[in-house]
């Protein structure tokens, strides 16, 4: 039965589950915004914010357990500097969810997730205009 749970299966197995949502977890956090399935990112949003909520909180304790969640201790500086710096005066919330079109090649809805108060720069690349 499906009694109080929460997360959808996304075609998964739990030990799966949990690795995509980590490798979610930690791309969002290391580039601010990403581009998954609407499902992913809908599945991905209580992850996401109850990290801010570690990282905000900021004691060592948080930080080991955002560290056994996903085990790239970068992507934790990050989420304990920046990420919860720029969401220190918000109460909740703190990802948002924006829907795209269906894509091309299997008609899957799809979505960007990025956190509300973080600025995200778009594009990427090395750009040399001082030369």
């Amino acid at each position: 039965m499906k009694h109080r749970r929460k997360t959808p299966k996304l075609k998964r197995n739990a030990a799966q589950r949990k690795a995509l949502l980590t490798n979610l977890a930690a791309s969002l956090i290391e580039h601010g915004r990403i581009r998954t399935t609407l499902a992913k990112a809908k599945a991905l949003r209580p992850v996401a914010e109850k990290l801010v909520t570690l990282g905000k909180r900021g004691d060592l304790h948080s930080r080991r357990q955002a560290i056994a969640y996903l085990r790239q201790k970068d992507v934790v500086s990050k989420l304990f500097g920046e990420v919860a710096e720029a969401c220190a005066d918000r109460q909740g919330g703190y990802c948002r969810i924006t829907k795209l079109g269906p894509r091309v090649s299997d008609a899957a809805p799809m979505a960007y997730i990025e956190f509300v108060d973080l600025e995200v720069t778009v594009g990427g690349g090395d750009d040399d205009d001082d030369e």
